[in-house]
């Protein structure tokens, strides 16, 4: 039976320059303010931005959801500084090898090496818009889960990019 896949797709208008935007995908510290859904926290994000680079970030669950630390890398394919970033996300353990997400539990409906780019693009006036496009997800609960926690995310990346400015 074949699977419907979908791109999400989620564009959001930022109150900040450019330059800040862009740090708030790069920089380690930036990155564990905003990484996970709403009362998850980020306790370790290791980046290693660059072409062929592998960053490995820690998603934590408050303790009424288990408590449990889940990882993630991104293997950067494409980088083109304040315009786009590419890469490619897997779940991990927590030396960052890949795992396949059924061997740990995961829905069937959970892709491997999903393909994620983020495009940058300078309003004016301190504005910055940025577009973050998941490739290919099967349709179905782990792609809506997948939405509603990366609006969370880019909510609370708003809420630090306000702090920063």
């Amino acid at each position: 039976m074949a699977t419907t896949t979908k791109d999400l797709v989620i564009t959001r208008v930022f109150d900040a320059p450019l330059p800040l935007v862009w740090k708030a995908w790069v920089d380690p510290e930036m990155i564990k303010q905003w990484w996970g859904p709403d009362l998850f926290t980020c306790p370790f994000a290791k980046i290693d931005f660059r072409v062929g680079g592998t960053s490995l970030v820690c998603m934590r669950a408050p303790k009424e959801f288990g408590g449990q630390d889940m990882y993630s890398t991104w293997k950067y394919t494409n980088i083109v500084p304040l315009e786009r970033i590419e890469y490619i996300h897997n779940l991990a353990d927590k030396d960052g090898n890949t795992l396949d997400p059924a061997s740990i539990g995961m829905p069937a409906d959970f892709p491997q090496n999903l393909l994620n780019a983020i495009t940058f693009e300078d309003l004016g006036n301190g504005k910055t818009k940025v577009t973050v496009t998941e490739y290919n997800w099967p349709v179905g609960q782990m792609m809506k889960m997948s939405e509603v926690g990366k609006e969370q995310c880019l909510n609370k990346m708003a809420t630090i990019l306000e702090e920063q400015r």
